[in-house]
């Protein structure tokens, strides 16, 4: 039997609050990281992202920690914590504080080697690799720097390095589709999905219980990542569970 599928809120932090981005620009506020982080740890979600989109090494250096200290606190499920980690020190620093894997992206087109030192202290299921991508005319292409600068190494290849690096895991984000709410991009699922052996993570347009079900399934990914559903409409995470199993999903039980 294969590894129960997951749901992974995604929170975004921008100073003290939590914001909801559109193809990573912008931010609606939609509330307060301590207290969405302990609403959604009670609502089942079977682990929580929280990524920084803040500009500076100050804030990863100084008040992300704070921020991560304060949230593990109060969840009862593993805590992923990405964002302008650039090295090992900002890695230890999320790790003191509580948070339980990294999430590297940016970082790993300059110097991809910090896989391996932070895998090396840490362990490999701590370290998620993320990758951020638009489409163009050619297909995906990896994107950096908050869906900014378009990477030379074309996406099949990046996939293709990750499924032979020393991680846990691989989020995929979709920037054209984030906060759009019209389902995931199926054909770049579909490419990761046959290039990566490790679990994969996907996001980027889950607007429906429906999407849900077809990232799960059709898809076969390992996790959805959610924003939207769960801070623009009715839905949270025992509600999502509860569909999922409903429709032969073999989901976590908490």
């Amino acid at each position: 039997m294969g590894l129960k599928k997951r749901i992974i809120p995604i929170l975004l932090l921008s100073g003290d609050r939590l914001v909801k981005t559109v193809s990573f620009e912008g931010g609606r506020v939609v509330g307060r990281p301590v207290r969405n982080a302990q609403v959604l740890s009670h609502q089942r979600a079977d682990e929580l992202v929280l990524l920084n989109i803040d500009e500076g090494d100050d804030f990863v250096q100084s008040s992300l920690p704070r921020v991560v200290s304060d949230l593990a606190a109060v969840c009862f499920v593993p805590l992923a914590v990405g964002g302008g980690i650039r090295s090992v020190e900002d890695a230890e620093r999320v790790f003191r504080s509580g948070g339980d894997k990294v999430i590297l992206n940016s970082v790993l087109y300059r110097a991809p080697s910090i896989i391996n030192e932070i895998a090396s202290r840490y362990g490999a299921q701590s370290v998620v690799a993320s990758v951020d991508f638009r489409m163009s005319r050619d297909g995906p292409v990896c994107v950096s720097d908050r869906g900014r600068v378009t990477e030379s190494v074309s996406f099949e290849d990046h996939l293709r390095f990750l499924n032979q690096a020393n991680i846990g895991e691989v989020l995929l984000q979709s920037v054209d589709r984030d906060g759009r709410r019209e389902g995931l991009d199926a054909r770049s699922v579909q490419v990761a999905r046959s290039l990566i052996k490790h679990p994969l993570i996907v996001g980027g347009g889950i607007g429906t219980l429906e999407h849900l079900r077809e990232g799960l399934v059709d898809l076969d990914a390992d996790a959805v990542a959610v924003g939207s559903l769960f801070n623009f409409s009715d839905v949270n995470p025992i509600r999502a569970n509860a569909y999922l199993r409903q429709h032969g999903v073999p989901m976590t039980v908490v």
